[in-house]
């Protein structure tokens, strides 16, 4: 019988239909077009016929219809032939479900994997875009993600050199078993990590903040860290001049409130003292020491007050247009007098092109020269070698003026200390701890700023950047 229904089916018009789809197939071996969906739809409505032009078995999977297998015979088919036939689309049901079903969970995947890799590229583009370096590292050291912020720049490494490869093969200027270190508390911990470091990598003095931050891909620990580094110079820098503006201000009211009620019994016990001394000439040795040592100290107090009051005074002093070769030749001069500084090795660097291009005021200048050389040969213990410069700035739109000492450096500690007013690194009774203040104050006041290097042990440089005038009328 299988034979019989075969050569039947292959002698017969056969269609595949699918109830909310066009027809899938059509097979004929006779010149009748096989029946239209409509007619395939309304034979379906109607019960069974014994004798009927069109066969139409349904296709039914799990009580769902899916459509009907039609054919149109050339022969009548007996009960038990179309018996088979039902049996043949119930084993074709199932598998047709199962074929359409793979076929929308294929269309599926693929629609999903586009939202995917549409999704990667805007998270990509979006860390690219980023204005800081970072890159994520796995369990095994092992970079991931590398973003091209972490391409540019003089330590740049491409993306292509650096995913898949161990931090440690990439990042060289902090030894191993630090990043190693700081890495595993990330791990261990699940807490952030924030630093900041100082850097000379690109020819200039940069502050950066590194944040390390642990990420999960689940509920479990971490799997990850991610790596931030941002360029926190400016920021850095804008911080400090912030917080010194806060603390001379802050001693400019104290040095304002307090002047007379020092300065009155200062002079009084001056007073007193000096006419002690006149009237007892003939005290004995360690009296009339005595009174001397009183008055000394009542000058050196007049002087730590007078310092104070430089922060409360308005800075009224007149400005002019001015070389600044000037007050630092001036400064000079009186120098040379002073028996110490005669001890030291004086170079000078002048750049004679300079002129008169900044607005400011000569004896005010002589001041802040004069602290600094005091402080450089204080540094050096009286030899060595003290530099000064003059040159234009990089961008031609300010004058520099540089004093270089071999002193014993600064401490890196230190550093960013040593503009605080009272703050000093000199033994007591040799510095009251304001001159570098009132320095910052004056120059600060100029529309300047005044920039410390130091390397321990070798030397500090001092570098006052003052800004050219606006070429209006009297500019050169």
């Amino acid at each position: 019988m299988l034979a019989r229904v075969a050569d039947t089916v292959l002698a017969s018009s056969v269609s595949l239909w699918l109830m909310d789809e066009m027809e899938l197939r059509c097979k004929s071996r006779v010149g009748a077009p096989p029946p239209t969906g409509a007619a395939v739809r309304a034979r379906l409505a109607q019960p069974p016929r014994e004798a009927s032009d069109i066969i139409v078995v349904r296709l039914d999977a799990a009580h769902h219809p899916l459509g009907a297998l039609v054919l149109t015979p050339t022969t009548q088919l007996s009960p038990a032939e179309r018996t088979f036939l039902a049996t043949v689309a119930d084993i074709l049901a199932p598998v047709l479900r199962q074929a359409a079903y793979a076929q929308r969970l294929e269309s599926e995947v693929i629609e999903r994997t586009r939202q995917i890799d549409r999704e990667r590229r805007v998270t990509e583009r979006i860390i690219d875009s980023l204005p800081v370096g970072l890159y994520v590292i796995d369990r095994e050291y092992r970079i991931s993600v590398w973003n091209r912020k972490r391409e540019t720049g003089m330590q740049g490494v491409s993306r292509e050199e650096a995913i898949g490869r161990t931090i440690f093969e990439i990042l060289h200027r902090q030894p191993a078993t630090v990043l190693r270190r700081e890495f595993d508390e990330v791990f261990a911990t699940g807490r952030l990590q924030i630093f900041q470091m100082e850097s000379t990598a690109t020819g200039e003095l940069r502050t950066y903040r590194l944040s390390k931050i642990p990420m999960r891909l689940d509920d479990g620990p971490v799997t990850h860290v991610i790596t931030v580094g941002e360029d926190v110079t400016e920021w850095r820098q804008a911080q400090d001049r912030f917080s010194q503006a806060e603390k001379l201000a802050a001693i400019g009211t104290l040095a304002a409130g307090v002047m007379h009620e020092i300065n009155n019994p200062l002079a009084t016990i001056a007073a007193c003292a000096e006419g002690l001394e006149l009237s007892h000439e003939d005290a004995s040795p360690d009296v009339a020491e005595g009174l001397r040592l009183i008055q000394s100290e009542v000058l050196r107090c007049k002087g730590i007050v007078d310092s104070l009051l430089d922060f409360s005074r308005p800075k009224s002093a007149d400005k002019t247009l001015l070389d600044v070769n000037a007050p630092v030749e001036r400064t000079l001069f009186v120098l040379k007098h002073h028996t110490r500084f005669k001890k030291l090795q004086v170079k000078v660097d002048l750049d004679r092109t300079l002129g008169r291009v900044i607005r400011a005021n000569e004896e005010q200048l002589v001041q802040v020269f004069m602290a600094l050389l005091l402080n450089a040969m204080d540094a050096m213990q009286e030899r060595g070698t003290v530099t000064l410069r003059t040159r234009w700035g990089d961008d031609a739109r300010s004058v520099v003026a540089e004093i270089v000492d071999q002193g014993e450096g600064i401490r890196r500690a230190d550093l960013p200390k040593i503009f605080e007013p009272f703050f000093t690194t000199k033994a007591p009774g040799r510095g009251t701890g304001l001159g570098l203040s009132i320095c910052y104050a004056i120059i600060a006041e100029h529309g300047g700023r005044i920039e410390v290097e130091s390397t321990p042990g070798e030397g500090s440089v001092f570098r006052i950047l003052l800004p050219r005038a606006d070429e209006t009328g009297d500019a050169q």
